[in-house]
């Protein structure tokens, strides 16, 4: 199921790139490759037809991907102190969210989790329960590209102190009701700060996922 909120032209465009990835992967002779190739081609027109986007450079990046075509796992962290939770500010756009990111090839989900938090908070952190798996559908923006499931882990705070990274201008946790929803982007929802909120208080409940 698609979220109604992503344009169609978006839904066309990787749709199509990923008919055109994996029918590279699996054909067996050039000319079939270059039909696929071919779509690659459509698609990075699409999404420079409706977007900023420039077309060789999505061609470009399309063409990066190899295999079969499937979504990109991306992993966030829960953590809380005090019944607050905490959040990072994106140095790429200013926005707020729970520490996380793309998980990289070899990675346990938790273990990606836990280093992120390190990674962009400063803070030692231990997985101990994954709160939901949800359908990222991303809108237009920096990652608006591909299709992403997004994986959010309970974790226990084990130690640290706050700390920026190159990735991250500023680390707090906050009360919920001071939670800056307004400053959100595509990485986070409420959703996901709620069913945190309802997994740290029920800790025998069962996993969320779309």
């Amino acid at each position: 199921m698609t979220n109604n909120n992503t344009p169609k032209w978006l839904e066309w465009a990787r749709g199509i790139q990923s008919l055109s990835q994996t029918g590279v992967h699996y054909s067996e002779n050039e000319f079939d490759r270059q039909r696929y190739s071919q779509l690659l081609e459509i698609a990075a027109e699409i999404v420079a037809e409706h977007s900023a986007h420039v077309k060789e450079d999505i061609a470009v990046e399309f063409s990066a991907l190899k295999g079969y075509a499937t979504p990109r796992v991306d992993v966030r962290a829960a953590v809380f102190k005090d019944n607050k939770l905490l959040m990072v500010n994106e140095v790429m756009d200013g926005t707020w969210s729970m520490p996380g990111g793309w998980a990289d090839v070899g990675d346990l989900p938790s273990v990606a989790a836990e280093r992120e938090v390190l990674e962009e908070a400063g803070f030692v952190v231990k997985a101990k329960k994954l709160i939901g798996v949800y359908d990222a559908n991303r809108m237009p923006g920096q990652m608006d590209l591909y299709h992403a499931y997004k994986l959010v882990f309970l974790c226990d705070l084990i130690d640290g102190k706050a700390q920026t990274s190159f990735e991250t201008s500023d680390v707090r946790f906050f009360d919920y009701g001071e939670i800056p929803t307004d400053k959100f982007g595509e990485r986070i929802k409420i959703r996901h700060i709620d069913d945190a909120y309802f997994a740290k208080d029920n800790l025998d409940c069962q996993t969320v996922f779309d």
